[in-house]
């Protein structure tokens, strides 16, 4: 069975990372199956950057096929911050909580109608020999006024649905799955995937 190993020792973001893949006739391991594995340093310029050299770097070290996956959230008041910085807004003392009350202390005079923000997944397939694939996704909303909800995680809490008039955080995992910037980055990593393990089979 192929293996394929996430590049991440986040347990949130590897529940959701297979829970949206789903992928047949591959088995999904993590980098806690790996303790030694490298750490790897983002500091690319985009997710792609980063997702690129996350999937490289652990495929090489494994010799499996890997999965490296970056994200963060984008809000058009603040020329696109925090972006590729998102999981260390407030610094190096990072924390969910900190990176929310940094956000809502930026955000405390924008007025409704320039609230907007989207969230952005860049996932990349490597194996050891190199790069494999890279696909992107979003997803737009715009940031609330107070935190809400207590599912998901980062940035959920305070980024609403405008279709649905609730954050992430109160939506659950069944309906963000379906629509979050990491389920449309994944559907298209899944079809490269696929592909991967079909010129597999046919050489």
């Amino acid at each position: 069975m192929l293996e394929l190993v996430i590049a991440t020792k986040n347990k949130k973001k590897l529940v959701e990372i297979k829970d949206i893949l789903n992928v047949r006739g591959i088995k999904i391991t993590s980098l806690e199956e790996y303790p030694h594995a490298p750490r790897i340093v983002e500091n690319g310029r985009t997710f792609k950057d980063n997702a690129l050299k996350k999937a490289v770097q652990i495929a090489r070290f494994t010799g499996k096929l890997a999965l490296g996956e970056d994200s963060g959230l984008c809000v058009r008041a603040l020329g696109g911050k925090p972006g590729v910085y998102s999981s260390r807004f407030c610094g190096k003392d990072k924390s969910d909580d900190k990176n929310n009350a940094k956000l809502l202390r930026l955000m405390q005079n924008v007025p409704e109608n320039k609230r907007g923000a989207y969230y952005v997944c860049a996932v990349a397939i490597a194996d050891k020999n190199g790069k494999v694939g890279v696909a992107e996704g979003r997803c737009s909303g715009r940031i609330g006024y107070e935190l809400k909800g207590s599912r998901g995680f980062g940035y959920d809490p305070l980024f609403v649905i405008p279709k649905f008039k609730l954050t992430f955080a109160q939506l659950g995992e069944k309906i963000k799955h379906g629509m979050s910037h990491r389920y449309y980055a994944l559907e298209k990593a899944k079809k490269v995937i696929l592909k991967y393990i079909e010129r597999r089979l046919i050489s």
